[in-house]
């Protein structure tokens, strides 16, 4: 299954050394490219837009960049306000370009690393056993499975804990909509409520193994 990404996780890599985008969806690793092409000026408005989302870029239709007619020959070339980058070609004949890379890079499936989330979550996840709570941004698109591999951080041990909700074990290999934890951002907005004061909250209970007695 795909791995999905949060957009404040795709902003973490927003390094020459370590350079996410995303773009339609896709979440992109353009570090190779960055390596490659490095010291050449065609990369810089890659590297301005480092860490961001850059789907004004493209027509979601074609999935390519946006084109426009040049005022001056009449013809449709690539739109590039920030100016040409990598693999867009010169807007005039040369011979000093090499069109024999394949595919360009916002094409190229070595790329892409995962999918952006389509929404993302806040859950609290409250240990019963240790009375911690971590507050955890995590994908919609998420089973708890995939929820408690990000958690794991907080907790190694996570995984020997049940997950509970209202008292009822939840499916780690349903979503939190699945599993009845709704997503009720959009009516807390529209009553001009703080989402914040009502996070959902998953209770873990710790799994006691009695030693064995023959």
């Amino acid at each position: 299954m795909a791995k999905y990404f949060t957009p404040s996780e795709v902003s973490c890599h927003n390094t020459l050394d370590d350079l996410w985008v995303s773009f339609l969806g896709e979440v992109c690793d353009l570090t190779p490219l960055m390596k490659q092409f490095k010291g050449d000026v065609l990369l810089m408005p890659i590297a301005e837009c480092a860490g961001k989302d850059i789907s004004h870029w493209f027509d979601p239709e074609t999935k390519d960049i946006r084109t426009h007619i040049d005022p001056v020959t009449g013809c449709r070339k690539y739109y590039t306000p920030r100016g040409r980058f990598v693999h867009v070609p010169p807007s005039c004949p040369r011979t000093d370009w090499a069109n024999d890379f394949g595919y360009p890079w916002w094409k190229d499936p070595q790329y892409v690393v995962g999918l952006l989330t389509a929404k993302t979550r806040w859950i609290r996840i409250i240990n019963t056993l240790t009375k911690q709570e971590k507050r955890l941004e995590v994908c919609s698109e998420e089973t708890l499975q995939e929820i408690l591999q990000r958690y794991l951080r907080c907790n190694s041990n996570a995984s020997t804990y049940t997950w509970k909700h209202d008292g009822v074990p939840l499916d780690m290999g349903k979503t939190l909509s699945q599993n009845g934890l709704v997503d009720d951002d959009e009516d807390l907005h529209r009553l001009r409520m703080d989402p914040e004061l009502y996070t959902p909250g998953i209770l873990l209970y710790y799994n006691y193994h009695l030693p064995y007695d023959p």
